[in-house]
C-alpha cells in the first residue's frame, strides 16, 4: 500500500503556530492591576543599597512609582514614565533610564476613583480621610495627589560607601526640606499590613514639586487644596537581587521599629 505524502508546507504549520505563541507570550504586556517590586523591601532598609536592577527593564512593569538610587543617593519617583531624583542638596534632577537601582516599586497607574479635597489637611488627617475612602484594609492601592500645598516637608539621604548600615542607623544623617506654599504631586502606595516585609506596609509617598525642581520622601505636610486619584491593585510581583550580599543576607530579623523609623525621619 502506498503511503500518502503530507506536503511540507502542512508539516510547518504546528511550528509555525508555535513560534507564533512564543513571541505573544514573549511580547505580552504586564498586568496593568499589577505591583511590582525591584528587590525586597526589608533587605534594602537593612542595608542592601548596590544597583542591580535596570532602570529599562523597570519602565516594562510601570509608569508610576517609588524607590531609591544606588548607594542611597538621594530619592527616587516614578511619574508619567519620568524618573526623578532628588540628592540630598534638594537639588531635583531627571535621571536617564540607561543605569540601574537597587529597590524600587512600581505599577501603571490608572485612576479608578477620583476625588476633590478643600482645606487645610495635616498629613495625619490627609491619611484618616484616605482610610475611609480606602475601605479594604488588605487592598493594595497607588494614590496619586495632586495639588496646593501650605507645607511640604521631605528628606533624602546622601550617598553611602560599603560596609553599609541599615537605614535605621543612619538617621542622623538625613537632609531635611521645606517647602511653602507649594504645587506639587505625591506619589505613592498603601501597602496592607500581610505584605510587610517584603513590601513597607501603611502609607508610603514621595513628592515632586510642579516646576519639577524639589521633591523627596514625605515626611509631614499640609494640604490645602487637593485632587486623589485611587488605583487598586490586585497582584504583586517581584524580581529579586540575584547577589551575594543578597544571599548571604539575615531575614530572621524583625525591622518593623526600624522601617517605622525610616518612613517618619525619626526614631520612634
Amino acid at each position: 500500500m502506498q503511503k500518502k505524502r503530507v506536503p511540507l508546507y502542512l508539516l510547518l504549520i504546528p511550528l509555525l503556530f508555535n513560534q507564533a505563541a512564543i513571541a505573544q507570550q514573549k511580547t505580552k504586556p504586564a498586568n496593568g492591576d499589577d505591583l511590582f517590586s525591584a528587590g525586597f523591601a526589608s533587605g534594602f532598609i537593612g542595608g542592601l543599597y548596590d544597583n542591580w536592577y535596570p532602570y529599562k527593564d523597570l519602565e516594562k512593569h510601570g509608569n508610576f512609582g517609588i524607590g531609591a538610587p544606588g548607594h542611597l543617593d538621594g530619592e527616587l519617583l516614578l511619574l508619567n514614565g519620568k524618573i526623578y531624583q532628588t540628592r540630598s542638596t534638594g537639588k531635583t534632577t531627571l535621571v536617564a533610564d540607561t543605569g540601574k537601582l537597587p529597590y524600587a516599586v512600581v505599577c501603571f497607574f490608572k485612576a479608578k476613583k477620583v476625588y476633590k479635597h478643600t482645606g487645610a489637611l495635616t498629613k495625619t488627617a490627609l491619611y484618616s480621610y484616605l482610610d475611609s475612602l480606602l475601605t479594604n484594609q488588605n487592598g493594595i492601592y497607588a494614590i496619586h495627589i495632586n495639588g496646593k500645598f501650605k507645607l511640604v516637608k521631605t528628606r533624602a539621604f546622601p550617598p553611602v560607601e560599603k560596609p553599609y548600615l541599615p537605614l535605621a542607623a543612619m538617621l542622623d544623617r538625613q537632609h531635611f526640606f521645606e517647602h511653602n506654599n507649594v504645587q506639587g504631586d505625591l506619589v505613592g502606595f498603601r501597602i496592607p499590613t500581610f505584605m510587610e516585609g517584603a513590601h513597607i506596609s501603611g502609607y508610603h509617598f514621595h513628592f515632586l514639586s510642579m516646576d519639577k525642581q524639589a521633591g523627596g520622601h514625605l515626611i509631614d505636610l499640609l494640604a490645602e487644596d487637593i485632587t486623589i486619584e485611587i488605583d487598586t491593585l490586585t497582584s504583586y510581583t517581584m524580581d529579586l537581587p540575584q547577589t551575594a550580599d543578597f544571599n548571604n543576607f539575615d531575614f530572621k530579623k524583625d525591622r518593623k521599629e526600624e522601617i517605622k523609623s525610616v518612613e517618619n525621619g525619626k526614631k520612634q
